[in-house]
């Protein structure tokens, strides 16, 4: 383990201390609630162990000296022992609820904050981070942070309870009370070393968690891969291997707990038994009484639980640190796009978006974009064309701001992306990705996503330009059939079509396709393009990364990248005669494309 790790491990009992201040600041009333109820609970405890003693010394035992019963005292002690319990029940109702309460709402409120904050942070963030660890941060982390809040009232009232059980037991006995003056330290003592022993192998154990919940995410995300690679043995291996190094983890912490959990029961018990032999001694002696013995002692009895809530906030410091750690580690993550407050023309008119000497590198990586300069004018369609990795997808990206150039500029209308307001671009700007996105929700669910203003006319509308109107009226409850988690229930294309009509449903100005209708026939498309292109002028521009020519050609203008630089621009009949670099690439594409065709005919055929 490095320095560092030393140093956070030692110091774990104050950082699990400042985690749970926090946790105070952030809901005061609820834990004002539970540490009342705790401490009622606490106190009475204590009452009625004197309870018990005066009883017992006062009621039962001259009760059989005498050989007859004082009903009167019996009724009246029974009552004065059911109020107390009818407290202790008020006190437990009151300490229960207002941690539970506490526990869920600081776990609630960090889930939505942890949310809040990857939806902030840039795209080029995320791919640095893998799926199951940030599945982990939102979840598991979230809830080992607050653990030890639903026991923490109850260890704050057993403090009250110990500071008035000592306070009780030297005034009953000094000599017992030197008992609980061994016994209470020691318990304490035991659990710091405890949460010590704990919290490097907390630490690695949650970690672990989240490697595990990453590789079963991938696995089933990427099942189709793995069924039809014939991978299911080895994925399986995979995933045994680190849910085996988990299990050994979780494992090294359970040897920890069975070491010290029976010593931790142990000692309020042999201080029990050590206070019913002094007292024993002592009453023999006349320096005490039977009522102060059975006082003290039921004391240490029912004090060996409450003490354990001590032990059980110290147990689950580790945890909740490292769930601390990688919690606020996302919240304090940077990298968060500024965005500015100018506004763009009201909707209506075809946006015009401006690339200028654009240079592009993701994180700490090489250059793909050199100096991009293109435009695409109001209610045009330009094509993207080039050869894979000539940066197509990057500049698409750009162009709604996913991401920010390391130099140069892209402007909408004229305005600095980096001015605008973020509604401003969302309003104003769609892309439709490469590969399609469906939310386990209905079809009208997955276009319409809830926005304001959007009806069922509009659904229509944007199905039909998309040319997915047909298929959806086919399903068995038309826009309201559910589709399944990412669409299983249907096709690439018609994955496609979907998410296509979701962004025109927003009617926006410039609309972004990223080989957006790589799934569907030829036909298809070109009616998709076709429908895009004669409104294109009252409404959109149209951005399109484009490989079949015929999707090229509807193209007002094509730009031509090689190796992240605009080589060439101009019309497709124009590129295709002059720039022979765009002549094979396009060619390469159509004698492919012929190829899948002839192959989907003979299985069509078959």
């Amino acid at each position: 383990m490095s320095d560092l790790g030393e140093k956070r491990d030692g110091k774990v009992v104050s950082r699990g201390l400042y985690v749970l201040g926090q946790a105070i600041r952030m809901e005061p009333g609820l834990f004002t609630i539970a540490v009342g109820g705790s401490i009622l609970f606490a106190v009475l405890t204590i009452a009625t162990a004197y309870i018990l003693g005066a009883v017992v010394g006062r009621v039962v035992v001259p009760s059989v000296e005498r050989g007859d019963y004082d009903v009167g005292a019996l009724v009246g002690t029974s009552a004065v022992i059911l109020a107390v319990a009818v407290g202790k029940v008020a006190g437990l109702w009151g300490r229960r609820v207002g941690a539970g309460a506490m526990q869920f709402r600081l776990q609630a409120r960090f889930r939505r904050e942890v949310t809040r904050r990857y939806l902030a942070l840039p795209l080029s963030w995320h791919h640095r981070h893998p799926t199951g660890t940030l599945l982990s941060n939102a979840n598991s982390d979230v809830e080992s942070t607050w653990y030890p809040i639903a026991p923490l009232p109850f260890a704050v009232g057993t403090v009250v309870m110990l500071v008035v059980a000592a306070v009780s037991l030297f005034a009953t006995d000094w000599v017992l009370a030197l008992v609980g003056c061994a016994v209470f330290p020691a318990l304490l003592g035991l659990n710091v070393v405890y949460t010590r022993r704990m919290a490097p192998r907390a630490a690695r154990a949650q970690a672990l968690r989240a490697e595990v919940s990453g590789i079963a995410h991938e696995s089933f995300d990427g099942a189709l891969v793995v069924k039809t690679m014939g991978r299911e043995a080895a994925e399986t291996e995979r995933f045994a291997a680190h849910t085996e190094q988990l299990r050994d983890a979780l494992i090294r912490v359970g040897r920890v707990r069975g070491a010290f959990d029976p010593m931790l029961e142990a000692l309020p018990n042999i201080g029990t038994l050590a206070v019913l032999l002094i007292g024993a001694y002592r009453l023999s002696i006349g320096a005490t009484t039977v009522a102060e013995v059975v006082s003290v002692a039921f004391l240490f009895t029912v004090l060996a639980f409450p003490v354990r809530a001590i032990g059980w906030v110290l147990a689950e410091l580790p945890r909740s640190v490292a769930g601390w750690d990688r919690v606020t580690t996302v919240l304090s993550a940077t990298g968060d796009m500024a965005y500015g407050s100018r506004e763009l023309p009201a909707a209506g008119t075809a946006a015009a978006v401006c690339f200028d000497g654009v240079d592009f590198a993701y994180g700490d990586g090489p250059t793909v974009l050199h100096g991009v300069t293109f435009e695409v004018p109001a209610g045009k369609t330009v094509a993207l064309v080039g050869s894979t990795g000539s940066g197509k997808s990057t500049i698409a990206a750009l162009s709604v701001r996913l991401v920010d150039p390391t130099g140069g500029r892209v402007s909408l209308d004229g305005v600095d992306l980096r001015e605008l307001r973020h509604e401003a671009i969302t309003g104003a700007a769609a892309l439709v990705p490469q590969i399609p996105f469906v939310f386990d929700d209905t079809v009208r669910g997955n276009i319409a996503l809830d926005r304001a203003g959007v009806d069922d006319e509009d659904v229509h509308w944007a199905l039909g330009v998309a040319q997915a109107a047909k298929f959806v009226s086919d399903l068995p409850d038309g826009l309201d059939t559910e589709v399944g988690e990412r669409g299983t229930s249907l096709s690439g294309g018609q994955r496609q079509r979907l998410t296509l009509a979701r962004a025109l449903v927003a009617r926006p100005r410039l609309l972004v396709l990223d080989d957006a209708t790589s799934a569907v026939d030829p036909r298809v498309e070109a009616e998709i393009l076709g429908a895009l292109r004669q409104g294109a002028e009252a409404h959109a521009s149209i951005l399109v990364v484009a490989y079949r020519r015929a999707t090229i050609a509807l193209a007002d203008e094509v730009v031509y990248l090689e190796h992240g630089r605009v080589a060439a621009r101009g019309t497709h009949e124009h590129l295709l005669a002059e720039v022979e670099g765009y002549r094979n690439l396009v060619t390469a594409y159509e004698q492919a494309e012929a190829e899948r065709e002839r192959e989907r005919a003979y299985a069509d055929a078959d």
